[in-house]
């Protein structure tokens, strides 16, 4: 599962907004297709990992891949069944803010159809609408 080795704060405020669309990350920089995001939300890493496998399966030996974004901001959740209160509850699991225009995931070495089948798949696999880009 993907987290970082170290944060500096172990409990980071809840809710950046996510208005507005992405500033960086925006264009295909690797690879000659990309997969934008077209809506803002929170992707949790294990969301991310299974799009991520999805997309391994297509490419395997033949082409390479590039994940673009990262589950650095930790969500916190109190146990079930426990009073209100008692401060912030402990880390439960990663999130990557995504904000509209982001890109996901790139590949390059695959045929144009191979790859709108391997991004359909792995766009079901999140929470957000996405779309096909190509690198000029």
């Amino acid at each position: 599962m993907l987290m970082p080795k170290r944060v500096k704060y172990r409990k980071p405020h809840s809710a950046p907004r996510i208005k507005g669309n992405a500033k960086r990350g925006a264009e295909v920089s690797f690879g000659e297709y990309g997969l934008k995001a077209l809506e803002p939300k929170w992707i949790t890493a294990r969301q991310i990992e299974a799009a991520r496998i999805t997309l391994s399966r297509f490419v395997r030996k033949k082409g390479k891949m590039w994940t673009r974004i990262f589950p650095d901001k930790a969500i916190t959740k109190h146990p079930a069944e426990t009073r209100m209160g008692k401060g912030k509850g402990a880390p439960d699991h990663w999130v990557c803010v995504v904000k509209p225009g982001r890109i996901l995931f790139e590949i390059e070495g695959t045929a144009l159809e191979e790859t709108k089948q391997a991004f359909r798949l792995a766009s079901d696999k999140l929470p957000i609408k996405t779309k096909l880009v190509v690198r000029r």
